[in-house]
Order: structure tokens, then sequence, then C-alpha cells
């Protein structure tokens, strides 16, 4: 799995609004290639970029991304994006893209399924899907079978072999500040590529990179840009 040596977390890091159109440009302007985004699903099922359960903290709309309409949704901030709306500025853009799938409580399966199948009908496959949720991601693995997936984990689980075969990964997104040198041996043997989220600081960039890390989440995508692309 070739990745790109550095990857905009949540559309742009800290250049514009996370998880937003407005990002992807920014990602694209300061040299990005790459960018990582989060989906989770409306009330009635439209796969939009969000990281939070709430929709408080990232814009002008409040309470539960889960009890609102995609209408609801965009009425009191039209720039929360649709899945559709990023990959397409995604494609235009030429950028990789790592599709996050972040299922609200209880909807782990359906958001899994959902957004495989949207993907499986609209996306040229130019990225990684991943998820925290196991039965998110292998509710899209079912629906994508051809597509490339990373097993997303905190630090590396005894048992990732197992779990990588699960899902059919290629590749595993870590903990920046939590990956060891065992855990790199372990990787850099079985030649399974490795990236890591979420790095600001050049010192821990060049740490990882040293470990053998294939790419880095960042919400500093210009410093990083400067310093290692």
């Amino acid at each position: 799995m070739h990745y790109p040596r550095i990857i905009a977390h949540r559309c742009g890091g800290d250049l514009a609004m996370e998880n937003s159109l407005a990002g992807l440009l920014a990602a694209k302007q300061a040299g990005c290639r790459a960018v990582e985004f989060d989906v989770m699903l409306t009330a009635d099922g439209v796969p939009i970029l969000m990281h939070d359960e709430t929709l408080d903290r990232t814009t002008r709309c409040r309470g539960f991304v889960a009890a609102k309409t995609f209408e609801q949704i965009r009425a009191c901030d039209p720039r929360v994006p649709t899945l559709g709306e990023a990959i397409g500025m995604c494609e235009r853009l030429g950028l990789w893209a790592n599709v996050e799938l972040k299922p609200a409580a209880g909807h782990e399966v359906e958001t899994g399924t959902v957004v495989g199948r949207w993907l499986a009908r609209n996306w040229h496959g130019n990225g990684v899907v991943s998820s925290f949720s196991e039965k998110s991601a292998l509710a899209a693995r079912h629906e994508l079978p051809q597509a490339a997936f990373a097993l997303l984990c905190d630090v590396l689980p005894d048992d990732w072999q197992q779990r990588m075969q699960r899902l059919g990964a290629v590749a595993v997104h870590l903990d920046a500040r939590r990956v060891d040198e065992a855990a790199a041996r372990q990787l850099d043997a079985a030649g399974i590529a490795w990236a890591a989220w979420t790095v600001d600081e050049t010192a821990l960039a060049e740490r990882l990179f040293a470990l053998g890390a294939a790419a880095i989440f960042t919400d500093r995508p210009e410093r990083m840009i400067d310093a290692f692309a």
C-alpha cells in the first residue's frame, strides 16, 4: 500500500474548519497530496463529514447528529459537507483520502453498510477506509471487497494479525505517542505499512519516520510539508 508521506487530519488540520470542503482546498493549497476525514450518518441516513456525535463543537448547530436530518443540519450550517461533496472535491483536486467511519453509538453496522455501498458506487478508490469500530469496518468491507482498508487502533494489539486478516487490511494506523520500537519492528518484519496520528511536532515526526512510518496524520500540514515533503 503506497501512502503519501503527509496526511492532513480532518480535511485540512488547523488551516480551516475541520471536516470541511474549505479544509480540503486549504490542504491542497498547502501542498498536501492526502487528507483524512470522518464520516457519520444523519437521522435520515445521509453520510456527512463529522467527528463528534454532537454538532455543538464544530458547527453552528446544536444536538446529536443522529437525531437531525441532513436538511436540518444544512439549514443551520451550510458548511457541513456530504461524503459525496468531499469525495468529489478530492477527485477534482487529486487528493488521496482516508475515509474514517465514525458511527454514532448504536449505528455501527448501518454506518459501515451505507458508507460502503456509497463508496462502491461512486469512489475510484484513491485512498483507504478505516474505523475504530470493527463492526463498522467489517460492514463496509462487505460492500467494498476490492477497496484498501487499514486497521485503526490506539496501540498495536496482540492479535493484530488476526484482526487484519478478518478485515482484509493492508495497513495499520496507530496513536503516534504510543508507538514503540517493538510494534514498529513487528510491522516492518511483516512488510505492513503503518501510519501514525496525530503528529504536530517535527521531533515526533522524525522519530516516527526513523521507526519506519509510511505516513503521519497532522493538524499542521504546512509545517510538516516544509520539514519532510
